[in-house]
């Protein structure tokens, strides 16, 4: 007789929860409430992951803070839909260079629209694909699927490490090769969907909430947040330069006309504008302040208000 083999376990995020079997035949207000419960406890299991995410962007943080190296977000389906929406949202938030905010997801660009659910199976298109970005050690790999087995994420994620770049995994169920691919690995684990496989309900929720947390926590260390405002961001409409000359306001306690002035002259950089009022002087000047304290604000401003 051929020896028999167990079934390898099925991830949690495919098992069947029998509360949900009959879903289909509940009142829909019931319904709802049910899924939102799941919504809730979605973002209720990053509790457990906030250390590993904290030690994930202080690492990442520290990779790209010479100015060279990218963020370079990994995934399929789902996953790479929200990876791409975080990747996306770094350029108008935080001024992060668009090139150094870079998306790698299965089935190519198409894919955010369209989904190419077979394209996450092929682990040597991700391998081909990273390798045309010309990997560094200064870079940094966020590598997100679901189950953790996807062979797209946990193929780019294995190549990346052998690359030297720092490698950030995150999956919604344990002791998966994701997981073990990644130099930080990141467990959010949210169990079994509503609708068995859907990865799109709990885990996606889990997700997005823990790339907000971790790039946020990234921009943060590296400078371009002060006193709670986004004193990187680039205002490119009415509202914006509304909130920029608001920000310059409410921190130097100037005039709105100062303000804007300051904004003028400094082509609207927040942080320009912000030493220039401070310090009272021109453009070129305060940005020689800022380069002597590598871009922080803060630095710049507390020895600006030492020498006044």
């Amino acid at each position: 007789m051929s020896p028999t083999h167990s079934p390898a376990p099925l991830p949690t995020t495919e098992r069947v929860t029998p509360r949900f079997r009959d879903l289909d035949l509940w009142d829909s207000a019931v319904a709802l409430e049910a899924l939102w419960e799941g919504q809730m406890a979605a973002v209720a299991a990053l509790r457990p992951a906030l250390p590993g995410l904290a030690a994930a962007a202080d690492a990442a943080a520290a990779r790209l803070a010479p100015g060279r190296g990218r963020l370079i977000y990994v995934g399929a389906g789902t996953s790479g839909r929200l990876a791409a929406l975080d990747a996306a949202e770094l350029p108008p938030t935080f001024d992060w260079p668009p090139e150094r905010s870079l998306i790698l997801i299965a089935g190519g660009t198409a894919s955010l629209l369209r989904a190419a659910e077979g394209a996450e199976d092929d682990g040597a298109a991700a391998v081909a694909a990273l390798t045309a970005l010309d990997p560094r050690p200064e870079d940094v790999m966020v590598a997100l699927a679901a189950s953790g087995t996807t062979p797209w994420a946990v193929s780019a994620a294995t190549a990346g490490r052998a690359h030297g770049m720092l490698v950030i995994g995150m999956a919604n169920s344990p002791g998966t090769p994701l997981l073990a691919a990644a130099e930080h690995a990141v467990l959010l684990d949210t169990g079994a969907e509503a609708i068995a496989g859907s990865t799109r309900m709990k885990a996606g929720t889990a997700q997005k909430a823990a790339l907000t947390l971790f790039s946020t926590l990234v921009m943060i260390r590296l400078g371009r947040i002060y006193r709670g405002r986004m004193v990187e961001m680039r205002p490119t409409n009415a509202k914006l330069a509304g909130r920029a000359a608001r920000m310059i306001v409410e921190l130097e306690g100037c005039s709105t006309k100062r303000a804007e002035a300051a904004l003028k002259e400094a082509q609207g950089r927040i942080k320009l504008a912000l030493v220039m009022v401070r310090k009272d002087v021109d453009a070129a000047s305060a940005e020689a302040l800022l380069l002597r304290h590598g871009g922080l604000l803060r630095a710049a401003l507390e020895e600006a208000a030492t020498s006044l």
